[in-house]
């Protein structure tokens, strides 16, 4: 199928169809007086780890020159440690000026079909990217069960966004049977496979919600049909399970 993406660590900002998409938002946003605003920087510093550090802010760095050069007017980071970075590549592009509205960058020309070029993306499955899209997935339903709307893996920020799409992935990867790098099918059994061995790596805690999260993960990533977004099944499994239990313990009480 010529939707199906590699790795999702392989889908940088410098994909054909994401550079599509990136440049003329700053058109679009510039024709019509508003900011545009580039996406976040991901990297959560390690403040024990200078090597990780040092390529963290590498990265971030060439993102926002990037972004900035492209005619972006701000941008935004998950750790307030990226504030300087980012804050210095745009300082040295825009100068004094607050933005760059001035740049309608009329040079890019909107084409819906450059946006849905996902056959130009360059990029493999590896065995890795299924076990990584496992970990998050498991990992940020569990904390987001305890409250958390986000949580830092791997010194990167995931939210609910970044885990829907490392379970989508792992659906569309199943029901594609998707190819590997390695030549491996990618099968229902597979992915069961991985992630048994997945979940056994996980370092458990006291009042821990992995047993939740991994149902909850099972249900929107190995279901014959695609559910809506991975959060909804646990709101209607533990949010209105919770909220019909009080509201029978109050009833019981009066």
């Amino acid at each position: 199928p010529r939707f199906v993406l590699p790795d999702r660590a392989q889908v940088t900002m410098t994909q054909p169809f994401m550079r599509a998409y990136t440049e003329q938002l700053v058109r679009a946003c510039h024709k019509r007086g508003a900011m545009a605003i580039g996406g976040m920087a991901a990297a959560v510093p390690n403040r024990k780890d200078e090597a990780a550090n040092t390529n963290a802010f590498e990265k971030v760095r060439a993102d926002k020159t990037r972004e900035a050069n492209d005619g972006f007017d701000g941008s935004w980071v998950a750790h307030p440690d990226l504030v300087p970075v980012c804050r210095e590549v745009f300082d040295g592009i825009l100068g004094e000026r607050p933005n760059q509205l001035d740049r309608t960058r009329e040079d890019v020309i909107p084409d819906d079909r450059a946006l849905i070029n996902v056959a130009a993306t360059t990029g493999t499955i590896t065995e890795q990217g299924i076990r990584n899209n496992i970990e998050v997935g498991i990992r940020y339903i569990e904390s987001w069960l305890r409250g958390n709307g986000a949580v830092a893996i791997h010194n990167l920020m995931e939210d609910a966004a970044t885990a829907e799409i490392s379970r989508s992935q792992l659906w569309q990867w199943m029901f594609a049977s998707a190819i590997t790098d390695r030549g491996e099918i990618i099968t229902h059994q597979w992915i069961e496979e991985l992630l048994d061995e997945e979940f056994a790596r996980l370092e458990r805690f006291d009042g821990d919600r992995f047993e939740d999260s991994r149902d909850i993960f099972e249900e929107v990533t190995l279901s014959q049909d695609f559910p809506s977004f991975l959060t909804l099944p646990a709101y209607a499994r533990y949010l209105t399970e919770a909220r019909e239990k009080a509201t029978a313990a109050e009833l019981a009480a009066a």
